[in-house]
């Protein structure tokens, strides 16, 4: 195969069907889902579009900001800024529309492959070109016109479909495993849910309702304040000398239990805690946005780990690790927590006082048993299914510059990918 020193370029316009960015200023949104949903560069990252937290319009907007075009699966997708260069493509059939400070790139398939050009533009060559037209005192961000007259290199149409090949079935491996992580979650949180606030566990039909402090609640259970099931902020020693795991407040998720881009650091300084703990962040906006994370990336149930000063570490003491998780997931913990929150405009943080107030069912030992039975498993298959994204992604992250580059044949990477899945 020919080396990239070889391959033609071409400027991104003319191998492009269409290239357009969004010419209006603020879209007006609804309060309540439609049909209709805004990208922003927000939803944009490594490659994919996520279409979980978006804006929504009415039909009269929507048909507005698409009066040029209506984006269409296989579109690519850039942001000119806040972040500048992040891409991804349109992978879903729902009707949307591009929201401000981003381009679309349609490839016109006769001479671009559109996942060809999605690569391209996450390699060195499509992003220094970027990072160049980049500007702005405050905020870096590249002109339109730039964004139109990007080049790139250009292989042989069959050697770009390859590549396409080979790098979008890793991309495949990691949206089967990001979905399949997004409804084992959501299969957790339903179980909690269904058996420790309706109070359906199995068997319930034969379980006589008593009254308590939270109203009626299963015989044998008892209504108990928080801190009296889980401990808030439990001491945990860490040695300051070493390195050693270091979670930030940007390595939890808004909406999985998920802990990733672990650091390591010298010291100790700031939330202690272990496999099993639940992170809460305790500052705006992070908890109203949802961050809570599940430890249990450490390497053995004696190892400890340090992160943010602004994290609530939760530790179950008369309940399991996974209750407490999917409790600080519940709307009424966190309500709770957030009607608490006292300080400065935009440094307001949740009183550890405020979990004195609030107040659960203690299961009995049989029915939390079957409970721990069940999440467990469950919290173990996230963990590994996410860590075989971790691996895949740096795979595809080594393989993909050297690809695009022309810098090892494809037959070679086609190979490593037999290998991998």
């Amino acid at each position: 195969m020919a080396f990239s020193s070889a391959w033609p370029h071409a400027s991104i316009k003319d191998v492009c069907e269409a290239v357009i960015d969004c010419v209006n200023k603020t879209a007006p949104t609804v309060a309540h889902a439609t049909p209709f949903k805004m990208i922003r560069t927000s939803n944009i990252k490594g490659g994919f579009i996520n279409l979980d937290d978006v804006k929504f319009v009415d039909a009269e907007t929507f048909e507005k900001w698409n009066r040029r075009t209506t984006p269409r699966p296989g579109d690519v997708i850039l942001t000119r800024e806040a972040p500048l260069g992040e891409v991804g493509m349109l992978r879903c059939t729902d009707r949307v529309f591009l929201g401000q400070r981003l381009m679309l790139y349609r490839a016109d398939l006769t001479k671009l492959d559109n996942r060809f050009l999605l690569y391209s533009f996450q390699g060195d060559f499509l992003q220094g070109q970027i990072r160049s037209c980049g500007s702005g005192a405050t905020v870096e961000h590249m002109r339109v016109p730039d964004a139109e007259a990007l080049i790139i290199r250009l292989p042989p149409l069959s050697v770009q479909r390859r590549i396409g090949d080979i790098l979008s079935a890793y991309d495949d491996l990691i949206e089967d495993n990001t979905r399949r992580i997004k409804i084992l979650e959501d299969m957790a949180q339903m179980l909690y849910r269904e058996w420790f606030v309706n109070f359906h566990f199995p068997g319930h039909q034969k379980v006589k309702m008593v009254e308590s402090e939270l109203g009626l609640i299963p015989k044998g259970w008892t209504a108990k304040c928080v801190t009296d099931a889980i401990f808030v902020n439990p001491t945990t020693k860490v040695p300051k000398e070493g390195s050693k795991p270091f979670v930030p407040m940007g390595s939890l998720s808004d909406n999985l239990m998920l802990i990733t881009g672990v650091e390591e650091r010298e010291g100790n300084s700031g939330s202690k805690f272990k496999n099993g703990d639940t992170l809460f962040a305790r500052i705006t906006p992070c908890l109203e946005n949802g961050k809570t994370g599940f430890v249990q990336f450490l390497l053995s149930e004696d190892a400890v780990a340090f992160g943010s000063t602004e994290f609530i570490v939760l530790r179950s003491m008369t309940v399991c690790p996974q209750y407490v998780y999917l409790m600080a997931r519940s709307s009424e913990f966190r309500d709770n927590a957030i009607k608490s929150m006292s300080g400065a405009t935009g440094r307001q943080r949740v009183q550890e006082a405020c979990f004195r107030r609030f107040f659960i069912a203690q299961p009995d030992n049989g029915t939390l048993a079957a409970f721990h039975s069940i999440a467990a498993p469950m919290f173990r298959l996230i963990h590994s299914l996410s860590l075989k994204n971790t691996n895949l992604r740096t795979t595809r992250d080594l393989l993909l510059p050297k690809l695009i580059s022309g810098e090892i044949p494809v037959e070679a990477a086609a190979e490593a990918m037999e290998q991998t899945a």
